[in-house]
Formats: structure tokens, sequence, C-alpha cells
């Protein structure tokens, strides 16, 4: 019965000092908002439109073709592309 009694005090004590280390995590977030960079550019999300990208962030520098089936326009502006699939948003991406 004493063996057990203190194997039993053992395993709580193993779990209290080992709880805090168990119990801690990394958070990773992934989040489609317009300030998801490392560099906190704000830019457009995913399902704007051109019309409202255009009215948010102003002309883009440079408007390349679409590209493909489906179409895949680039617009480009200083710090970030937007990737439209027909009139939406599919990606935007921070230059380096």
């Amino acid at each position: 019965m004493l063996k057990i009694k203190h194997l039993s005090i053992r395993i709580l004590l193993m779990a209290l000092i080992c709880a805090p280390i168990t119990l801690h995590a990394d958070t990773l977030s992934i989040i489609n908002e317009p300030e998801n960079s490392p560099a906190g550019v704000l830019r457009p999300t995913s399902g704007m439109s051109m019309q409202q990208v255009e009215a948010s962030y102003g002309a883009p520098s440079e408007t390349l073709p679409y590209v493909g089936n489906p179409p895949i326009t680039r617009w480009v502006y200083k710090d970030f592309t937007v990737y439209f699939e027909y009139e939406y948003v599919v990606y935007s991406v921070v230059h380096r």
C-alpha cells in the first residue's frame, strides 16, 4: 500500500512539473485581412471587385493583360500586386 501511495505522489509531482510545458502552445495565425503582411502593408482582400480595389487603393501603376482560362489579371501597385480572376481579387502579394 505504501508503494502505491509513493507512486501516486511521484506521478502527481511529475504531472505538476510537466504541466506548464505541455500546456504551452504557439499560435499560427493565417488571416486574409488587409494587415496580414509582416510589414503591415494594407492591401486588398479576396473577393473584392476591381471597382472596390480601385476605389480603395487608387489606380494601379501597371495593369497587365489577362492570362489563361479562367482569365487572371494582375494590377501592380507600389507595395503589392493584386491578382484577379475575372474581376474579383484572388490574392494580393506584398513585394519584397
